[in-house]
């Protein structure tokens, strides 16, 4: 007979998961998928324990996989158009230009503002990182600025666009686990973004002023790198063609998967009738990633190429996801048990016990956020599951659903990529070739946002009742 988990009981599986991971992944450096699985098998002895059978846990654990699919298709797509877009010139480019024409002092800002731009066009953060974030460190480590700034502005631009797109995936998802609406979640959310965007972009303009002259690169440094670009590949207007399609695609609200694999056939075409590489090494480019030896161009040594470029461009492919994957069905095993367990609901109903204020509700759900982002890993779950169990309490307190809705934004979405065992930690962390925890503190915008949701459900500044709304 299957029956409620106690507080205890609901925590365990939770606590030994944040230690095995404290202690294993952050300590000794050990693998974070068998961490996970360990994390399971303890979820699983409670979930025996309080009367769940083994074919439910396995149907909680196929929910939670058949819940991040699509997810997963367009994170191996990613790593086809990054392999497609290397070997085409279209990155290669956007960094043989930046190169040119930035000044290292700005490489910082630049690098939020124009992800955050990628991203509210296309509706992706992991898009933005993954393309023009490529590129923007390509320039950071030609111009000698610090990676660690550059990945986290990248990262954070990423998110401050993701959150405010209408064509995001959680921007979407959001309104509809809190029951308000997209236009006015995205309105609603400048309350908290936009501070949090501007403190980041003031702490950005002072890193770059502050930059020592003897961390910026040498000349002959940087033009080995210009000559190195030029010789590689033939520039073009034509190389923007597969990123025009992304945008085209996303502002047209096309679907995402067949867009990026038609911007990758466009760059293959491109990469084999423009560049003139072969078809085998097009498609070792979207499997394995595009290496400087499929150059063949008369005159360039390969072996000759210096590390600082091949750091650049050898990258991509679906293989360099494979990781990812790995970690991300590793941490859906663990969430689809505890679900299915109930220990999520158990937490959640003590958490609500000691909620008086607007502002313990607004820092319950902020924890609750970040609970479920470290314990899953995953946007999704930790949009889903709170946005479920604070719906009916916000109604209670009279607060419009907006208000929750702009929290689990806040606390949820943007807090996924600062965790080393996420999906979006480890995505990040390999395509920006920067560990997550050295970008986790330049990644502002990332904490700053749930900072000012907590002052403002404090302050009662930006939070809307549902009497106002009906007066209006």
């Amino acid at each position: 007979m299957k029956r409620k988990p106690t507080l205890l009981e609901a925590l365990i599986p939770i606590v030994a998961m944040l230690l095995l991971l404290a202690v294993g992944y952050g300590v000794y450096g050990l693998s974070p998928e068998p961490l996970l699985i360990s994390a399971s098998i303890v979820a699983g002895i409670i979930a025996l324990r309080v009367g769940v059978k083994w074919d439910e846990m396995m149907l909680g654990i196929r929910e939670k996989l058949d819940m991040a699919m699509p997810a997963i298709l367009v994170l191996i797509s990613i790593g086809i158009l990054i392999g497609s877009w290397m070997i085409a010139g279209t990155i290669p480019m956007m960094i043989y230009y930046g190169l040119e024409l930035i000044n290292p002092r700005f490489i910082v800002l630049i690098a939020f503002i124009v992800s955050a731009i990628i991203a509210i066009v296309t509706g992706t953060s992991w898009g933005s990182a993954g393309t023009v974030g490529v590129a923007l460190m390509g320039i950071a480590i030609g111009l000698g600025a610090s990676l660690p700034a550059t990945a986290g502005a990248i990262v954070a631009g990423a998110y401050f666009g993701d959150k405010l797109s209408p064509l995001s995936d959680t921007t979407n998802l959001a309104p509809i686990a809190a029951g308000s609406e997209l236009y006015e979640h995205i309105k609603h959310m400048l309350y908290t973004t936009v501070p949090a965007a501007v403190i980041s972009m003031i702490i950005y303009t002072i890193v770059g002023f502050n930059l020592p002259a003897e961390a910026v690169s040498t000349p002959e440094e940087t033009a080995i790198m210009l000559e190195t670009l030029a010789a590689m590949f033939d520039w073009n207007l034509l190389l923007l063609l597969p990123a025009a399609i992304v945008l085209y695609g996303s502002i047209t609200k096309k679907p995402t998967l067949p867009t990026i694999i038609f911007s990758s056939v466009v760059a293959g075409l491109l990469s084999k009738f423009y560049q003139g590489f072969s078809v085998v090494d097009i498609f070792a480019s979207t499997v394995t990633g595009f290496d400087v030896s499929m150059v063949n161009k008369p005159g360039f040594n390969a072996e000759g190429v210096i590390f600082e470029v091949t750091r650049l461009v050898n990258q991509g492919g679906m293989q360099s996801m494979t990781s990812v994957i790995l970690i991300a069905f590793s941490a859906f095993a663990f969430a689809g048990i505890i679900t299915r367990a109930g220990a999520l609901e158990v937490i959640m109903e003590a958490l609500l016990k000691v909620v008086k204020r607007t502002g313990d509700l607004i820092l319950s759900t902020v924890a609750s956020c970040i609970t479920m982002a470290l314990v899953t890993g995953n946007s999704y779950l930790s949009i889903i599951v709170p946005g479920e169990l604070f719906k009916d309490t916000y109604k209670k307190k009279k607060l419009h659903a907006k208000n929750l809705s702009r929290t689990l934004e806040d606390s949820g979405t943007v807090i996924v990529p600062l965790i080393p065992w996420s999906s979006a930690g480890v995505y990040m962390a390999g395509v920006l070739g920067v560990s997550t925890l050295s970008y986790a503190p330049w990644a502002i915008l990332c904490y700053a946002g749930f900072i000012f949701a907590i002052i403002l459900g404090y302050t009662g500044i930006g939070i809307k009742k549902i009497e106002e709304e009906s007066s209006n």
